[in-house]
């Protein structure tokens, strides 16, 4: 079982290697990857990415956690678990307002809509970042499009065919009906394995769950995982197409 530090890592690793999320350091991430090695190097990349570590942070401190890479922190931001139901609205507003500063990142007309979505339900996961934050906040401050929010969300697959260097998945596409998002019928996805860090794909079986960044595989996950993951992914697609 990867500790919090290198388990966050197969997560920032997929953004950062396409230049969209954290430092300059991706041969070094890797580098810790292929060796399966979590030590206060790792922690230092990890802490530098503008939207990640403030949620790690945020989350750490509403559950009266030490280290935001603690395993349940880390889980708690790109899976999802029962940490992020603790964390109070005025919390949450506090974080979008002074550890992100959205309210100088979007217009006034945006930020309210956010803000307005606290108290219905948004929760501090990744995929409400992904889908209510339309503007990307990490390197490239640009609008999110279909193509990149089904990209930068925790995509989740359950492994149908293992065929040398190609795994098969059903996988949920997010589509556009209008101005309405929503998770379309699975489809198959194939999954070349690369030769730097997709290590987590020799171990692979026909049954299991894997999660994907960046259309990258991030790690092997339970189903109860899954159920965790689909909850907050649906919860936050439905709070985004009240402003699509």
């Amino acid at each position: 079982m990867l500790d919090g530090v290198a388990r966050c890592s197969r997560y920032a690793f997929g953004p950062n290697k396409l230049r969209m999320c954290g430092p300059d350091a991706n041969r070094e991430l890797s580098a810790y990857m292929r060796e399966e090695v979590s030590d206060d190097g790792l922690t230092h990349i990890l802490s530098q990415f503008k939207t990640l570590y403030p949620y790690l942070r945020s989350i750490a401190e509403a559950n009266r956690i030490r280290d935001p890479f603690d395993p349940r922190v880390v889980e708690a931001y790109w899976i999802g678990n029962e940490l992020l139901e603790s964390i109070t609205q005025k919390t949450f507003y506090t974080h979008l307002t002074d550890a992100l500063h959205l309210k100088n990142k979007t217009s006034t007309r945006d930020f309210d809509e956010l803000a307005q979505k606290l108290p219905q339900g948004a929760r501090m996961h990744h995929s409400f970042h992904v889908f209510n934050v339309y503007k990307r906040t990490g390197n490239l401050e640009i609008l999110h499009s279909l193509e990149s929010m089904d990209a930068c969300r925790i995509s989740w697959g359950h492994v149908t065919r293992v065929d040398g260097p190609r795994v098969f998945i059903d996988r949920k596409p997010l589509m556009l009906d209008g101005h309405r998002l929503f998770l379309g019928k699975c489809e198959e996805y194939e999954i070349k394995r690369q030769l730097d860090v997709d290590d987590i794909l020799d171990e692979v079986e026909v049954g299991d769950w894997i999660t994907l960044h960046w259309y990258r595989p991030c790690e092997i996950v339970s189903a109860q995982h899954i159920r965790w993951l689909e909850l907050y992914t649906q919860k936050h697609i439905a709070l985004a197409n009240q402003t699509l």
